[in-house]
Formats: C-alpha cells, sequence, structure tokens
C-alpha cells in the first residue's frame, strides 16, 4: 500500500491506519510518498520475486483520478509516452492474474463517467480488477465498486453525484452508512459480490 505523504494531517492518520492495517496482517508492506514515480517504483520493486495479489492507494482522488499533492494518476497516465509508463509496466507483468487488485482508497475515483473510463483503461492495461469509490470517503467509504478487466461498468455514473452531471460533475455526496457499497475505514477485504 502507499498513501500521500503530502497531505498533512491526513498524511499522519493513513500512516497510523496502515500500522492497524499491517497489526491486522491485512497488509504486507506500506510506504508513504510523495509523487506517483516514487510510488509506483516502490510497488514494482518491492518483493521482485514474489506476484502482487493486491494493490492500495490512500490519498485524494477526484473524478477519474487519484493524487498525491497536485500530480494526478489518471487515464493519460496509461499512456505508452508517459513516463509512469515503465514503472506501469513492470507492476503489471508481476500482478497475480485478472484476480489481482488495484483499489483506490480515494474520494470519487471511480465516479461519473470519467471514473468509469479510468477504471476500465487501468483494469485493461494492467490485466487486473480496479476497485474504488464513487462518494467523498472518510470512516464511511461509500459506492464501492470492482471492475474486472474487458467488463463493462454496471454502476449508475451519477452515484456519488450531488451537484452537476456524468459529464460536467461539480460537487460529491458524502459518504452515509445506507448510502450504496458502504463499508468503513476499518474494513480492509471487499466484500464478496461487490461490483
Amino acid at each position: 500500500m502507499v498513501f500521500d505523504r503530502t497531505a498533512g494531517g491526513l498524511g499522519t492518520i493513513w500512516a497510523a491506519g496502515a500500522r492497524l492495517y499491517r497489526h491486522r496482517s491485512l497488509l504486507g508492506a506500506s510506504l508513504g510518498v510523495s509523487s506517483w514515480q516514487e510510488g509506483l517504483n516502490f510497488i514494482a520493486k518491492f518483493r521482485p520475486e514474489r506476484p502482487i495479489a493486491e494493490i492500495q492507494f490512500w490519498g485524494h482522488g477526484k473524478w477519474g483520478d487519484a493524487r498525491i499533492g497536485a500530480e494526478r494518476f489518471s487515464e493519460r497516465s496509461l499512456s505508452r509516452n508517459d513516463a509512469l509508463a515503465p514503472l506501469l509496466g513492470r507492476i503489471g507483468s508481476r500482478l497475480a492474474g485478472k484476480d489481482a487488485l488495484f483499489w483506490f482508497r480515494t474520494c470519487e475515483t471511480l465516479g461519473t463517467e470519467h471514473g468509469q473510463r479510468f477504471a476500465t483503461a487501468l483494469g485493461d492495461s494492467l490485466g487486473c480488477r480496479v476497485a474504488g469509490h464513487t462518494f467523498v470517503i472518510a470512516f464511511w467509504q461509500s459506492g464501492l465498486h470492482v471492475l474486472a478487466p474487458g467488463e463493462a461498468p454496471t454502476w449508475d455514473p451519477e452515484e456519488g453525484l450531488l451537484e452537476g452531471t456524468s459529464k460536467e460533475p461539480r460537487r460529491a455526496r458524502h459518504s452515509l452508512p445506507n448510502a450504496p457499497n458502504t463499508i468503513t475505514c476499518f474494513e480492509g477485504r471487499i466484500p464478496d459480490g461487490w461490483h
């Protein structure tokens, strides 16, 4: 797991959460990073002899991207010409097949049409499942969906949207216990059967 260490107090909270998750045997390793290059490099080089079953990123996000500071990881990052392409290639070659998981524990990353396109492109590019949320997340983490490579999103592109449209979103809803597909920050696994 990598998390955004540049996020001030939230970086401290994510570091504490990582220690709790490791204590509960939910993480093999974690690192606070200040760039996507640093984060993906850590993932690509960590225990290179072993396949990667799951990657989690804890940080900020918006519709169709995940952020470390002001740097965005999005559909554009998947271009062969992008600086992250070599690292993504190395990570993709180490993933434990189509059941491997890249989970964005970030606000809104899989929300709207932008998020659906990003999830589809990343899953197809890496050949793994992609998970993320459509709502603003904190303790409650709503709108959790999983997309397998080659699948089309089945969730409503306006799920989690408070203002705007799925093409031009302006504001997202905050997670609530009764919102669709809600877990808490203490849950380290995606419930069976969630898509």
